[in-house]
């Protein structure tokens, strides 16, 4: 590699006139390293060779680097942009890009991260190197045309997001209340879940243990509504009898304001989030994700497609796996034999949602919970392990349920061999 090869030209110092005297080729590619504010491109000719490296500050003179590219076009230069397809800086940039015409690629980062010793033999990274490098992926054929997201699409994004929020804002306010039951009413959640709307409603607007053992009729008519009667009246005698005898220690009114308060705001977003959850599932009626339902869960089908992509789009069942961080890594040398591992390369909230989506096929489908329980047994107990290789069998069989194929577990696997009888 010869000396000064990242160095930088700021972006109004470029001159597009000089590039047919470097090159004789007409293919050129901008790879671009994001960032929030100081962007960094290479421009290589369509075999990687770097013909100059661009800075320029973002957005304030992204439009001098478009009348530039305009002026490269112009003299019959055939022009790409790669960029790594992580993080949302590079968003407004690729739209920019898209709307004058570019063809717009995408490379991984971890990629890119991977590569840097392979091109200069040097383990440093930085700006004008990992534009190098992108654009050397690019011409190895290591990038994927980078489609824009339809309206749908993007709503539906958003729509995930919005419910995800309310749902983290809902976990962290009960994680909070658990303290305070702990403290002021510990019998009360070993009757009712502590994520109960019921129980949430009963602190938010009756009170802690001493206002609910003074209104036992309001607090009767209360339990019933939220639950739609489908409370036992025996379970709720049992919480206003703990009420009345509990051992916790007895709320200051500043501290009882406090509980209402929280159990308040938490009984808010629990509203919200399953209203968020109504919406999603509402934009993603009519969609891919209705085939998947069946096997996941309306709720669950929407996010894989939203995190991961349409499973119509992939070639293959272990391309579909691979994009969600499933796939199996080994790293193993001469005698070591080293252990099987999933990469975790792809989205980890689609992985969360899958994982609970496992949880609940086990527990209606006794033919999955017996395989579960066996592959635990060979594994030396180790659930997780186990859970993951359930993950894996359920993200093949979408694949396939996408295509229109019902969905049977009995297809994934060998019934007989666990001598399991329906």
């Amino acid at each position: 590699m010869k000396k000064r090869a990242y160095r930088r030209t700021a972006i109004k110092d470029f001159d597009a006139s000089t590039v047919s005297k470097r090159t004789e080729s007409t293919q050129l590619v901008l790879a671009v390293d994001v960032a929030k504010v100081d962007m960094v491109a290479a421009l290589t000719t369509g075999t990687g060779e770097v013909l100059t490296t661009l800075a320029w500050k973002h957005p304030a003179e992204t439009p001098l680097l478009l009348e530039k590219l305009w002026e490269l076009r112009g003299q019959r230069y055939n022009i790409v942009g790669v960029m790594e397809s992580s993080g949302s800086y590079g968003d407004v940039l690729r739209h920019q890009l898209q709307g004058v015409g570019l063809l717009v690629y995408q490379v991984s980062g971890k990629r890119v991260h991977d590569a840097k010793v392979v091109y200069d033999g040097v383990a440093s990274l930085h700006d004008a190197k990992c534009s190098a490098i992108i654009a050397k992926l690019h011409v190895d054929g290591r990038s994927s045309v980078w489609e824009s997201k339809t309206d749908s699409e993007r709503a539906l994004k958003a729509a995930v997001s919005t419910m995800d929020l309310y749902q983290v804002a809902y976990l962290r306010l009960v994680h909070q209340l658990e303290g305070w039951l702990a403290r002021h009413w510990p019998e009360v959640t070993q009757l009712v879940g502590l994520t109960s709307a019921t129980l949430l409603a009963v602190l938010a607007r009756v009170g802690g243990p001493a206002d609910i053992a003074a209104s036992p009729e309001a607090t009767r008519q209360l339990m019933n509504g939220m639950s739609h009667r489908l409370m036992k009246p025996e379970k709720i005698e049992r919480v206003l009898q703990s009420a009345m005898t509990t051992a916790g220690l007895r709320l200051l009114e500043e501290e009882r304001r406090a509980l209402m308060t929280l159990a308040d705001e938490a009984h808010r977003a629990l509203r919200a989030h399953k209203e968020a959850k109504t919406k999603v599932e509402k934009l993603a009626a009519g969609t891919v994700s209705d085939a998947m339902a069946p096997a996941v869960g309306k709720t669950t089908a929407a996010v894989l497609v939203t995190e991961i992509g349409n499973p119509l789009l992939f070639p293959s069942a272990r391309s579909y796996l691979k994009a969600f961080g499933l796939n199996l890594k080994e790293k193993s040398s001469g005698k070591h034999q080293g252990r099987l591992r999933i990469t975790k390369f792809g989205s980890g909230r689609a992985r969360q949602y899958l994982w609970l989506a496992v949880y609940r096929w086990r527990k209606k489908d006794p033919i999955a919970q017996a395989w579960y329980d066996a592959k635990a047994k060979r594994d030396g107990g180790s659930k997780a392990r186990a859970a993951v290789a359930l993950m894996r069998k359920l993200v093949k069989a979408l694949y396939h349920i996408a295509r229109g194929v019902p969905f049977d577990s009995r297809k994934l696997f060998d019934v007989a061999k666990l001598k399991f009888t329906a």
